[in-house]
């Protein structure tokens, strides 16, 4: 199965939320987001550190043990044996749960009956996110992606990260409005970590008792990720 992995946590209990569960990062993504906390996995055309049988091999012996597997990235939709991997991880009674940034809707909306969780990363102002991911057309992607996440009815999170500068105090309040008239119920902002914008988390420190103030009674679960 072609699955390029650059890496794998055994264990985690805060990236699938309920769950004990081990993160598989998949390689390659399309975007070029300037705060990227993983850049060592942008490029696809890097061989992966593990092959998919090794990472298979560590969940059958995990079973009873961790109940959860998440793919992340880079880009997991942007690897054609995600669809494989994922019947794989569910055929051994894991839970299974995806980190995407939205870039591909299409492969998202196929694979939403394999989920259990999703984690989306809507990364600013509609308008905004092509200069973001320094890639044209997101902003219509990632809400085409959006879409078919909310009629699913798989369980979610949308991530913003945020920065004064990327973009914004009363834009991410307008984004906050936003995603609440679509149907969001769960919301993160969390800090930026560009490491051209040093103080990044502190600065969202400062600002989370305003943002909280705004935005946590629109929403299920609101929290803000400093660190």
């Amino acid at each position: 199965m072609a699955l390029r992995i650059g890496g794998l946590t055994p264990l985690t209990s805060i990236d699938f939320p309920g769950r004990l569960a081990a993160v598989v990062f998949c390689q390659g993504c399309p975007w070029r987001c300037g705060y990227c906390h993983n850049p060592e996995l942008l490029d696809a055309t890097t061989p992966g550190t593990l092959d998919w049988d090794e990472v298979l091999a560590f969940l059958q012996r995990r079973q009873g043990l961790l109940d959860g597997v998440v793919f992340s990235g880079g880009e997991p939709l942007l690897q054609s044996g995600l669809p494989e991997a994922l019947d794989a991880v569910r055929a051994l009674d894991y839970a299974t749960a995806l980190h995407t940034g939205g870039m591909y809707p299409e492969r998202l909306a196929t694979l939403l009956p394999r989920l259990d969780w999703v984690g989306l990363d809507i990364k600013g102002p509609w308008d905004r996110i092509d200069a973001l991911t320094a890639s044209r057309a997101s902003g219509p992607r990632v809400q085409a992606a959006l879409a078919h996440l909310l009629a699913s009815g798989v369980a979610h999170e949308c991530r913003t990260t945020w920065h004064p500068g990327l973009f914004g105090l009363n834009e991410l309040f307008a984004l906050g409005h936003d995603l609440t008239a679509r149907g969001v119920r769960h919301w993160v902002v969390q800090a930026c970590s560009d490491p051209a914008a040093p103080g990044s988390g502190s600065v969202l420190a400062q600002y989370s008792c305003e943002i909280s103030e705004k935005m946590r009674g629109n929403f299920e679960s609101f929290a803000i990720r400093a660190q």
